[in-house]
């Protein structure tokens, strides 16, 4: 299946909200150009050239198109001064045309302040969405029928995505390269991209080691990264604390109130993502597994597995092959 993307770009557009996910998204195009899973890239807008944030013109711009094809996904990138630049004409007409386009079988994404386009549109009605910290208030006015949540790399609603912009506009196309070409593809963009990977809190499909990261708390994320670089070590809520600059009463609250899990369970759930990982070779006993992945038995091993996977330890042998 063919994707096809199109970046909506208006005057003044922060370069960044529209390069990160833009050459992601590149990068995918070009890995997956010879499998069934294409995707086709397009910069349009109102006007054939424009100015950025950073004075660079962008110019080869096409036409805002009056059809979409099927499976669409178009993307409207931020600005960097929206306060002025949505006041202008050329975001007076993608809002008019984000009304009359047929996006019934397309999906819509925002970066950044697009989010405030999308509001304008009436495309956020009903829905789950979030923007920039800085602007959460300014689109909880534009659009009060919508539920805006703060705190949040970006949101998912049925067809509808927002996202917190800057960097996190690449944090939305490797979640939109996954669910188009797979993680594998996803994964390859990120390290040539030589980024973090993130997704949504909402999807089941989360890898253990990605999930519960879905927040912007940089004192909460040292202390993941702590973890996850070594899970295998017994760490005290001290050593973790001291990892985050913050007091242990604080990181305990931080993990509960942005990562909605514990500091055990989170340490945990990363050691069983490690055991599963080590139960593919057949040569390791489970009771090296449970060494290996942190565990101080094997008895402790089943015991903490039984508690996050509804399978057997052996089932995740069996699928080691």
């Amino acid at each position: 299946m063919t994707l096809s993307v199109w970046f909506v770009l208006t005057p003044n557009v922060l370069l960044l909200d529209y390069a990160g996910p833009a050459e992601a998204l590149r990068m995918a195009a070009e890995t997956s150009s010879e499998s069934p899973h294409t995707i086709v890239l397009h910069s349009c807008s109102p006007v054939p050239r424009l100015r950025s944030s950073l004075g660079v013109e962008v110019g080869g711009l096409e036409a805002l198109p009056e059809r979409l094809p099927p499976h669409s996904l178009v993307i409207v990138a931020g600005n960097a001064c929206e306060a002025e630049d949505y006041g202008r004409p050329e975001a007076h007409a993608v809002v008019a045309w984000l009304r009359r386009a047929r996006l019934a079988d397309c999906h819509v994404a925002s970066i950044c302040s697009g989010a405030l386009l999308l509001a304008a549109a009436g495309l956020l009605d009903g829905r789950r969405c979030t923007t920039h910290h800085s602007l959460i208030e300014s689109l909880q006015a534009a659009a009060p029928a919508a539920r805006v949540e703060v705190n949040r790399v970006f949101v998912e609603d049925g067809p509808v995505l927002t996202s917190a912009g800057i960097t996190t506009g690449i944090d939305l196309a490797l979640y939109l390269i996954e669910r188009h070409a797979g993680a594998e593809l996803a994964a390859r963009v990120a390290r040539r991209l030589v980024v973090y990977q993130r997704r949504s809190g909402n999807d089941p499909q989360l890898s253990p080691w990605l999930a519960h990261r879905n927040h912007l708390h940089p004192a909460l994320h040292r202390a993941q990264d702590a973890i996850a670089q070594d899970p295998v070590r017994s760490w005290s809520l001290a050593e973790l604390a001291a990892c985050a600059h913050v007091s242990e009463r604080h990181l305990t609250r931080l993990f509960a109130e942005h990562a909605g899990i514990g500091v055990v369970a989170y340490q945990q759930r990363l050691r069983i993502a490690r055991a599963r990982e080590l139960l593919a070779d057949r040569q390791l006993s489970v009771e090296r597994v449970a060494e290996l992945a942190g565990f101080s038995s094997a008895r402790d091993f089943r015991r903490v597995w039984q508690r996050y996977e509804s399978d057997a330890p052996s089932a995740g042998r069996a699928a080691g092959g």
